[in-house]
């Protein structure tokens, strides 16, 4: 199973869900573009958060400088974003998370988007969380997957619980909650891992 985790923006939660969903099911993890905090990207924050034995850990494709908007990060940097240079990593474990950067939209170079590195074969799940304008993104986002054929796997909520904003989306998009993650103090392995088994069954049933 090939599960792409994506947001319905930036800073929505979708590396503390990655990491859950990899523990959950001792998957391998990639993150193909990542543009800034080489020294902190998220694919050590992961790394940090998970304590199976099984995950393996991909380089990343596009390791941009700059915390800025792909396309913009790889200009600064002298490159171009070309999907094919994206080249899936031969894992050997039957489950592989990947981690998107931004939104659905966010452009990659002057023609293409994230969406545009999302495989047939990836099970989209989407992380929301509420802010005021949130159930427009995230209606924005099922219908930008949507309308490219590509199957929506579910949806995870981060924060506190908003149930008229929950329930409308849920309404109108007919998608099923993987999970929500709570506004913890803190994420460490063991918070990680509590989250994990809680999600297990969901993801297992996807």
């Amino acid at each position: 199973m090939k599960l792409f985790i994506t947001g319905i923006g930036t800073d929505v939660g979708k590396t503390i869900a990655a990491a859950i969903i990899t523990q959950a099911l001792e998957a391998d993890y990639w993150k193909p573009i990542q543009a800034g905090d080489l020294d902190n990207s998220d694919t050590r924050k992961v790394q940090r958060y998970v304590n199976n034995a099984r995950t393996v850990f991909y380089p990343n494709s596009y390791a941009l400088n700059t915390p800025a908007s792909p396309h913009h990060a790889a200009a600064l940097d002298g490159v171009t974003i070309m999907p094919g240079n994206i080249v899936e990593p031969e894992t050997t474990n039957e489950h592989l998370v990947i981690e998107g950067a931004g939104g659905i939209y966010v452009p990659i170079n002057d023609t293409q988007t994230i969406a545009d590195i999302i495989q047939p074969d990836y099970k989209v799940i989407i992380v929301s969380r509420h802010y005021l304008g949130s159930i427009n993104h995230t209606l924005l986002t099922v219908e930008a997957i949507k309308s490219r054929g590509l199957t929506i796997a579910g949806i995870i909520f981060n924060g506190d619980e908003n149930k008229a904003t929950e329930e409308i989306i849920l309404k109108m998009t007919g998608l099923s909650v993987i999970g929500r993650i709570e506004d913890e103090p803190y994420f460490d392995a063991n918070v990680i891992a509590e989250y994990a088994e809680e999600f297990r069954d969901k993801l297992f049933q996807i």
